[in-house]
């Protein structure tokens, strides 16, 4: 006896999938912008900061590196309330998010940093620039533009983890499949359209991406 699938069980439940879509796609775009901040930081601090932060930074980047994004999730959702830091869901999943993107960003961003070639630092510092003038203008533009496409790949990574936080109910896309197989018992057809929601999902942003560093971000720098 063959398989019957019904997609039509799944796709009357559109309002649901793209509440899901929007919510990871919300969550992706705020964790992208704080993660790389973030992991901006943390690379100067590695690379150029005072010593007395490194020690820190150093452990936050392994600590996260090496632990599971679900566990970091439910510690921060079910473990901060015993310390008396109550969050919802949402915002539970976004520090996650960020907490996660900003270690693994620090590391590719530092990789770039240290590729900076020195005759551009001793021509910073023949110009009087200040460390912080030096860093911004001459040390992170061409890092983040040599990074970039690791970069990316690390926030499609974070956005397809992003599917962990329905465990604790954020209503993204995995949970609103999930919901929806509940209801009609559908589970093949619904993470079927799911796993293919995420395929777009990861191509499109893929592609955003790109062309705003090669459009807004990296415009004059090429070659």
């Amino acid at each position: 006896m063959g398989i019957q699938l019904d997609f039509a069980a799944v796709l009357v439940e559109w309002p649901l999938l793209a509440k899901g879509v929007a919510w990871t796609l919300g969550l992706t775009a705020v964790s992208a912008a704080l993660g790389v901040m973030l992991g901006v930081a943390c690379a100067w601090v590695r690379t150029q900061g005072p010593a007395w932060l490194k020690p820190g930074v150093g452990a936050y980047v392994e600590l996260i590196r090496n632990t599971p994004f679900i566990v970091q999730l439910f510690f921060i959702f079910f473990g901060l309330p015993m310390a008396g830091v109550r969050l919802s869901a949402e915002w539970a999943s976004v520090i996650a998010m960020v907490v996660n993107l900003g270690a693994y960003s620090a590391e590719i961003v530092r990789a770039g940093i240290e590729a900076t070639p020195r005759g551009q630092l001793e021509a910073a510092l023949s110009l009087a620039l200040s460390r912080v003038q030096t860093f911004t203008h001459v040390v992170l533009p061409p890092a983040l533009q040599r990074v970039w496409p690791a970069l990316v790949s690390q926030i499609i990574i974070v956005m397809l983890g992003s599917a962990v936080c329905g465990q604790i109910s954020t209503e993204e896309l995995s949970y609103a499949a999930n919901l929806i197989q509940s209801r009609n018992f559908r589970a093949f057809e619904a993470f079927i359209v799911a796993a293919a929601l995420y395929l777009m999902l990861s191509m499109a942003t893929r592609a955003s991406l790109n062309w705003l560093g090669r459009r807004w971000l990296f415009g004059g720098r090429r070659g």
